[in-house]
């Protein structure tokens, strides 16, 4: 009793009636919003496609410093580029670069003229579908590499046949693939041009076009990669010269160094032309928002 009088004089009165609630007039807070999660491959780097081929190097290198590969097996970068310095020197290695360049190069255009009028006869008419896409499919299942016995009984030895051999499995590539992304273009757009009554021009311009470039340019990567696949082994078949002839050459003398520099050449060929038609595809297509960038 005591305590609760002296909690009366200390507080004052105690009103029975309840005090009018205060009105909040403040929003209630927004709750925390979550980091989203990154899904995509992240933001590309410029040039960070080298950064492979350069940590195979450093491991290379590092590999014969520490004396782990045998040089009368695999020659050391240092022995591998002071041997380059004296073939360009001596002129031989640009003279046997220029000529598989030209047999890549040749064979390489040959193949995707030959790859883009058969993907467009037999992806916009069906009796173009049913006259050459079963012959093609089957080719397709026979390497190029496999036909080299009856191609030097047709063509001989030549540069015929070499340039023949890389054709063909620049074709199959880009027939595959472009033939394929005529064939996927959305059927929504073939009735919107029949409705907006465009000319047979007008429809390849405005539809097939567009929609067959991406896989064309898939077909090319392919084909590049296929020329110089085929130059490789048509330059070791009874060739005089090229990069291919200079590695076979070095074989019988057991010179690793001169082979190594071979593979190097192709190495940098085939990086740089596939580089280069991802920029050329970068550059025509860049409508289009992909994870590649």
């Amino acid at each position: 009793m005591t305590e609760l009088l002296t909690n009366t004089r200390t507080t004052g009165p105690v009103s029975t009636a309840a005090a009018p609630a205060k009105k909040d007039t403040q929003a209630p807070a927004p709750a925390p919003r979550a980091a989203r999660r990154r899904l995509g491959p992240g933001r590309a780097i410029p040039f960070g496609r080298l950064i492979g081929p350069v940590l195979v190097i450093a491991l290379w290198w590092f590999a014969s410093a520490i004396g782990y590969l045998d040089p009368r097996i695999l020659s050391g970068p240092g022995t591998v580029l002071s041997t380059a310095s004296d073939l360009v020197s001596s002129g031989r290695l640009q003279e046997n670069v220029l000529i598989s360049l030209q047999r890549a190069g040749l064979g390489l255009i040959f193949g995707v003229s030959a790859g883009v009028v058969l993907a467009v006869a037999a992806g916009l008419s069906r009796t173009g579908e049913y006259l050459l896409d079963g012959p093609l499919q089957i080719k397709r299942a026979i390497p190029s590499l496999a036909m080299l016995p009856l191609l030097i009984l047709w063509l001989g030895i030549g540069e015929q046949m070499k340039v023949t051999v890389i054709a063909l499995g620049v074709a199959v590539s880009m027939y595959v693939n472009t033939y394929a992304s005529l064939t996927g273009i959305d059927s929504r757009y073939v009735e919107l041009a029949e409705g907006l009554d465009l000319s047979r021009a007008q429809f390849i311009r405005k539809v097939v076009v567009p929609g067959s470039l991406p896989g064309f340019f898939v077909g090319l990567r392919l084909g590049v990669t296929a020329s110089w696949l085929g130059l490789i082994v048509v330059e070791q078949i009874n060739a005089t010269s090229g990069i291919g002839y200079m590695m076979f050459q070095a074989q019988q003398y057991a010179q690793s160094d001169v082979i190594i520099v071979g593979l190097v050449a192709y190495g940098i060929f085939g990086f740089a032309s596939d580089a280069a038609v991802r920029a050329v595809e970068r550059k025509v297509l860049s409508w289009r928002r992909t994870l590649a960038g």
